[in-house]
């Protein structure tokens, strides 16, 4: 087994953690105090080809490999979830699926501008009634009788950069009594007549990352727009999310990478009692244990994207990888950040130091594209066969 990064990897890492650092970590208390969507800097995040890591240079992206995209990431959101949110739904739940599914008329429009961070984009499967059971969706796609367009009646909740995407990938039943496999993606331009935007949600974590429900009343959505055949919905839905929930758990390492780091620096400076508190045998369990659970989240991710990069030439599935990915570094980053806020003592529960930031953020891992129970479920079966 080898550990060594490629040059590609490592040049893609050191780009990311020197954008993040000095662009993104500056001002990120900021933006999380404020909400405010960081457009800029994701722009900025396109041109340095972090928008479309994995996608080819033919469709505008860096062409370059999983492990690079989830080693960017990691550095991003070290310096902040919220912005690596927005990229992780650009490179992972937008551009993915349609790099997989889409025609190549698609690609070329859709993929092409978002990995330049020209445009935002988004993924649009939870509505209000049905977050894990995704197949049990309420929103409806007809053919029009002369079979030019669709008519899209929907309505779609928790749509992360919802409020600033220009085009999504949106999942609405074709054939309601088929269940899941009646379920059609379709791709939306959000400047076409029929689709709106509700109230942004006001969030506990990951707050620059709008978060909004979306509205579709009697959208015509043209033929050449579904994102594959009709019914093949729900499959892409969950292959677009094994490979999302890689991106997740990069996310939890790198807010765990942070927390950790500041819990570290924090043990080495503060003093009581005449001594450096991390000369004290509680403070120092705790560094253990946050060090070990960082670890085993960082491995466990890198394998889950390599298994990724395999599945491209033999097939194999790498849903089990994923949702062990996404699951042990969730709950490793919700753990080590409950553990970094304990240890700074009352400055850990102020907003002058960032580990109460990096506590809010790392909850939501634990929820979206999969909640910890779902990956636990998915495991199980995968490894049992039975339902």
């Amino acid at each position: 087994m080898d550990f060594r990064l490629t040059e590609e990897q490592q040049m893609i890492q050191a780009a990311a953690r020197d954008f993040a650092r000095n662009q993104i970590a500056p001002v990120a208390a900021d933006f999380d105090a404020s909400g405010e969507f960081p457009l800029d800097n994701i722009r900025a995040m396109g041109e340095l080809g972090l928008m479309g890591i994995e996608v080819p240079e033919a469709y505008g992206g860096s062409g370059l490999d999983t492990i690079g995209y989830v080693l960017a990431l990691m550095e991003v959101c070290a310096a902040d979830a919220a912005h690596g949110t927005i990229m992780s739904v650009n490179n992972s739940l937008f551009c993915n699926g349609i790099l997989k599914y889409g025609t190549e008329e698609q690609k070329q429009k859709y993929v092409r501008a978002i990995a330049s961070g020209e445009q935002i984009g988004a993924y649009a499967l939870t509505e209000p009634q049905s977050g894990s059971d995704a197949s049990s969706m309420k929103s409806r796609a007809v053919l029009s009788e002369d079979g030019s367009h669709y008519v899209i009646n929907a309505r779609k909740s928790w749509i992360t950069s919802g409020p600033h995407a220009r085009y999504l990938v949106l999942f609405a039943s074709t054939d309601p009594a088929a269940g899941a496999k009646g379920i059609t993606a379709f791709m939306i331009d959000t400047e076409r007549e029929g689709f709106s935007r509700g109230k942004t949600e006001p969030k506990l974590g990951i707050r620059a990352s709008a978060t909004c429900e979306i509205e579709l009343n009697d959208y015509r959505c043209p033929v050449e727009d579904r994102l594959g055949e009709d019914g093949q919905g729900f499959k892409i839905a969950m292959s677009v999310l094994d490979a999302g929930r890689i991106g997740i758990a990069a996310q939890a390492v790198g807010i765990a990478q942070a927390a950790y780091d500041a819990s570290l620096a924090y043990a080495r400076d503060r003093k009581a009692f005449g001594k450096e508190i991390g000369t004290f045998q509680m403070i120092q369990q705790k560094i253990a244990d946050m060090k070990c659970k960082l670890e085993a989240a960082r491995l466990l991710t890198l394998r889950a994207a390599w298994a990724k990069m395999q599945a491209v030439e033999t097939g194999a599935r790498f849903t089990v990888d994923g949702s062990m990915a996404k699951l042990v570094a969730s709950e490793a980053a919700m753990w080590i950040t409950h553990q970094a806020v304990q240890l700074h003592g009352g400055m850990g529960y102020s907003k002058e130091m960032p580990v109460e930031r990096y506590f809010r953020d790392a909850k939501i891992t634990e929820i979206y594209e999969g909640t910890s129970e779902i990956q636990r479920m998915v495991i199980a079966r995968m490894e049992t066969g039975l339902r």
